[in-house]
C-alpha cells in the first residue's frame, strides 16, 4: 500500500498508547497502519503559541512521524471551542438549543483549515493516501485540492450526521457540504448517519446519488460513502485487562461494594452522553422500588471535557446537584448509592471496574458510536456476563442489539425506560445473560479497530480521484 497521511485536529503519539486520556485503540490502530506503511501523522500540537505560524513540530516516536502545529489563542477560541465545539458539536448532536451560531467562529474554522492544508502540503508526496478525520476538518480536502493535491482523500466522521432538516440550520451548509464532496470517500460509523448525508446531497445539493453504493456524482466529480462501524482494539484491550493493575482495579470495586451489584458508568463529561438524563432515571428507579436500594450501587466516571464550553460547566455541576439530591435522599450511615467521579482511568482500571459491574449503562442521548459499550461487553466473564444496558441512539445499538438480542435497548430521555431496565438487568437469569453476551461478542471481537483501518484504507486506495 502506497504511504499513509493521518491529518486529525490533535496528534497521538505512539507512547501515549494506554495511558489514561489518550484516544486507546484508535491511536493504537492508526500508528500501526503508519508503522506498516510508512507516512506522517499531521495536526494541531495541543499547545498555544502566538509566534509558531509556519512553524512544523517533527518527531519520530515507535517507527511513526508526527508533524504538529501549534495554534494562536486566537485561533483555539475561534476554531476549537467556537465553531468545532459550539456550532458543529451541538448541531451534529441533534442539539439545536445549544447550537450558537457566529460568523466570527466560522471564519476562525476556514482559516484554521486552510492553515493545516498550508503546513500539510509540503510534506505529501504524489501516491500518498490521505485520511481526515472528524468535523474540525470538513473542509479541508477542499483546501487540500484548492493547493493542486490529486491523491486520493479520505474522511472519515466519528460523531453523527444530522437530519437534513436540522442541518440546514446551520449558515452556509451548502457551501460545507460542497467541500466535502471533494472527498474521494467519506466514512461515516452507520448506515442511518450515510443515509442521512447522501439525503441530503439528493434534496438539498441535486447531486445524482445511488443509495445502494454510495456514489454521489456532482458538478463533475464522484465522491462515494459508504459506512464502517469503528470497533475496540480487542488484543490491546485483553491484554490489559491480564495486567495486575486490572486485577487490583477489580478486587478494589468488589470490596468495596459490600455484596451490593454494581452497575456502572464511563462517559466524558458531555452533554451528548445523557448523564444527568440517567441519573434522572436512577433516582426512578430507588423511587419505584426503595427495598432494593441495598441491592445496587450505581458508579459514573465521568472525566471533564473541554472545560472552557460554557455549556460543560453546566453539565458538571447540574449532574454533581442530581447526584447529591439522590444521595442526601437515599443514603445511610454506611451506604451512599451513587459514586460520581469526575477524573480518569487507565485502560487497565477501567477493564478491572467493568469485570466487577454486572451492569453496564451506556444512555448517551445520541452518539457516533460508543466504545464503551463494546469495551464494557469485552471485559465480562463469559461464564458470569454482565448486562449491558445501552442507549437505542447509540451507533453501538445497531451492532450490539440486533434481533432483540444483546443489549437491553432503553429510551434515554425516559426516566421510566431506564429504571425498567435496571430491574430487568438486576433479576435476569445467568442463562439469558450468557445468551446476550454470546450475542455480542462476537461482532465486538472480529469487528476490531485494525480490521475498520484497513477496511477503509483498501476502499480509498481503490478509488479514482476525479
Amino acid at each position: 500500500m502506497e504511504r499513509l497521511v493521518v491529518i486529525s485536529n490533535r496528534v497521538a503519539v505512539p507512547k501515549a498508547r494506554g495511558v489514561a486520556g489518550a484516544q486507546g485503540g484508535l491511536a493504537g490502530a492508526l500508528n500501526a497502519a503508519l508503522k506498516q506503511h510508512g507516512g506522517i501523522w499531521f495536526g494541531w500540537s495541543g499547545q498555544e503559541s502566538d509566534d509558531a505560524a509556519g512553524n512544523i513540530h517533527l518527531q519520530r516516536n515507535d517507527g511513526v512521524t508526527t508533524a504538529t502545529i501549534d495554534l494562536s489563542h486566537r485561533d483555539i477560541d475561534e476554531y476549537y471551542n467556537g465553531y468545532a465545539n459550539s456550532t458543529l458539536w451541538p448541531l451534529f448532536h441533534y442539539r439545536l438549543d445549544l447550537t450558537q451560531y457566529e460568523r466570527e467562529t466560522g471564519k476562525g474554522y476556514e482559516r484554521v483549515n486552510e492553515r493545516f492544508a498550508e503546513c500539510v502540503t509540503p510534506l505529501i508526496e504524489p501516491d500518498d493516501l490521505i485520511w481526515v478525520h472528524d468535523y474540525h476538518l470538513l473542509p479541508l480536502g477542499a483546501r487540500l485540492r484548492a493547493r493542486g493535491i490529486g491523491n486520493r482523500i479520505g474522511f472519515f466522521l466519528h460523531i453523527p450526521w444530522p437530519p437534513a432538516r436540522l442541518f440546514v440550520s446551520l449558515p452556509f451548509h451548502e457551501r460545507l457540504v460542497r467541500t466535502m464532496l471533494d472527498y474521494d470517500l467519506i466514512g461515516f460509523q452507520t448506515d442511518e448517519w450515510r443515509e442521512s448525508f447522501l439525503h441530503y446531497c439528493r434534496k438539498e445539493l441535486g447531486a445524482e446519488v445511488d443509495e445502494a453504493s454510495g456514489v454521489i456524482r456532482f458538478e463533475g466529480r464522484t465522491t462515494i460513502a459508504r459506512a464502517y462501524p469503528i470497533g475496540i482494539d480487542w488484543e490491546h484491550f485483553q491484554a490489559q485487562g491480564a495486567s495486575e493493575e486490572a486485577r487490583a482495579a477489580e478486587q478494589r470495586l468488589i470490596v468495596s461494594t459490600r455484596d451490593r451489584t454494581a452497575m456502572i458508568g464511563v462517559d466524558r463529561l458531555d452533554y451528548s452522553k445523557g448523564l444527568p438524563e440517567r441519573i434522572d432515571g436512577i433516582g426512578r428507579f430507588f423511587d419505584q422500588h426503595p427495598e432494593r436500594v441495598r441491592d445496587l450501587v450505581f458508579i459514573q466516571i465521568a472525566p471533564p471535557s473541554r472545560e472552557d464550553v460554557e455549556s460543560y460547566q453546566q453539565i458538571r455541576m447540574l449532574l454533581e446537584q442530581k447526584a447529591g439530591q439522590i444521595n442526601g435522599a437515599r443514603s445511610e450511615v454506611d451506604l451512599v448509592p451513587i459514586r460520581y467521579v469526575n477524573r480518569g482511568y487507565s485502560h487497565a482500571e477501567l477493564y478491572g471496574f467493568f469485570r466487577a459491574s454486572k451492569i453496564g449503562l451506556v444512555t448517551p442521548l445520541r452518539d457516533g458510536m460508543n466504545l464503551v459499550a463494546k469495551e464494557y461487553v469485552a471485559a465480562q466473564d463469559p461464564e458470569d456476563p454482565g448486562v449491558l444496558i445501552l442507549s437505542r441512539f447509540a451507533g453501538a445499538a445497531q451492532q450490539l442489539a440486533a434481533d432483540d438480542a444483546g443489549a437491553v435497548l432503553v429510551n434515554p430521555y425516559s426516566p421510566d425506560d431506564i429504571s425498567h431496565a435496571i430491574r430487568v438487568a438486576l433479576d435476569m437469569p445467568l442463562a439469558e445473560r450468557k445468551a446476550r453476551y454470546e450475542a455480542m461478542i462476537g461482532t465486538i471481537r472480529e469487528d476490531s479497530v485494525q480490521t475498520w483501518t484497513e477496511r477503509f484504507c483498501a476502499d480509498l486506495a481503490a478509488t479514482h480521484t476525479g
